[in-house]
Order: structure tokens, then C-alpha cells, then sequence
């Protein structure tokens, strides 16, 4: 049990590294950047569950403080916590360890949809942008998260990962 939890843990500060790094490669927009870290955000969620919660906040936030800004880091980890979470609860896998590639698009788009929507209604309060300019960052975020689902997928069904995937019952074991 020791073992399996030092095991997990040791996997999100990995991932927390990957979606860190992932966050750091964007392309400049108007407003905000579209990065690869969403990508990283659902193969970490993938592998972990909801506890993919963890290294989607953290490493989102640290990366937001790293690159200028700090006004988003509380709802960075809120929005990408919740990323996390709700993806790795979608992901969960049935009792043989499958996941359907349908559930894990369906999976992809609703966390990706926390993110869309999030930023949206965080852009819009009126002491960051308001309604009109935060409608200008839903292009943008639309475009990631297209690009992050299209990334994400094909690295789900890579079948190494199944080995590295933990249980959200915590039933499998590493050795």
C-alpha cells in the first residue's frame, strides 16, 4: 500500500512537470496563450483519475506565474483542477481496465468545456476584461482545446500506458 502511494505520487509531480512544460510551449494571442497543457491535462487524467486534479492545478498555475501572469493563477487552479478532476472521474475505467475511445473523447470535450467556460466567465467579471473582450478569448481557448483532444487521444490508446494507469479503486498493483 506504501508502495502504491509513493508510486502515484511520484507520477503526478511527473505530470505536474509535463503539464508545466506543456503550458510553457504556447503561441501568443490577443488575449492569453493556446499552449499544449491541455493535452497534458487529459493524458494525466487518463493515467490517474480525478486525482489528475493535482498536477492539472499545480502545474497550470506555476506556469501562469512563470509567464507573467499572476492575475489568472487562482482561477488557473480552479478551472484546471477542475479539468482534472472531472475528466479523471469520466475516465475511470471499468472493471477490466478498457476505456472506450467514444468515453474518452466524450471525457476530453467536457473537460475542455470547463475550460472554455471558465476562463469565459472568469474574463468577464468586471475587474479583468468584461463580456465583450473575454467573447474574444473563446476563439482561442476553442482552437486548444480542439488541438489538446486531437493530441490527448491518440496518446490514451498508446498501450503502455495501460501499465502506468492507476486504478481509481486503487485495486492494481506495481511492481
Amino acid at each position: 500500500m506504501k508502495k502504491q502511494r509513493l508510486f502515484k505520487f511520484a507520477l503526478a509531480s511527473l505530470l505536474t512537470a509535463l503539464v508545466f512544460v506543456g503550458t510553457e510551449l504556447h503561441i501568443p494571442t490577443a488575449i492569453g496563450h493556446v499552449n499544449l497543457g491541455d493535452a497534458a491535462i487529459l493524458i494525466s487524467a487518463y493515467i490517474l483519475g480525478p486525482y489528475a486534479l493535482i498536477p492539472a492545478a499545480l502545474g497550470s498555475t506555476l506556469a501562469d506565474l512563470l509567464a507573467g501572469y499572476p492575475q489568472y493563477a487562482i482561477a488557473t487552479f480552479i478551472i484546471k483542477g477542475l479539468m482534472g478532476l472531472v475528466s479523471g472521474l469520466l475516465l475511470k475505467s471499468n472493471n477490466e481496465g478498457k476505456t472506450s475511445l467514444v468515453r474518452k473523447v466524450i471525457a476530453s470535450f467536457t473537460a475542455e468545456l470547463i475550460m472554455i467556460a471558465g476562463y469565459f466567465l472568469f474574463e468577464s467579471l468586471p475587474f479583468m476584461y468584461g463580456t465583450a473582450a473575454a467573447l474574444g478569448s473563446v476563439i482561442p481557448n476553442g482552437v486548444q482545446a480542439i488541438a489538446a483532444v486531437v493530441i490527448a487521444t491518440p496518446i490514451m490508446n498508446v498501450r503502455l500506458l495501460e501499465k502506468y494507469r492507476t486504478s481509481h479503486a486503487g485495486t492494481k498493483k506495481y511492481s
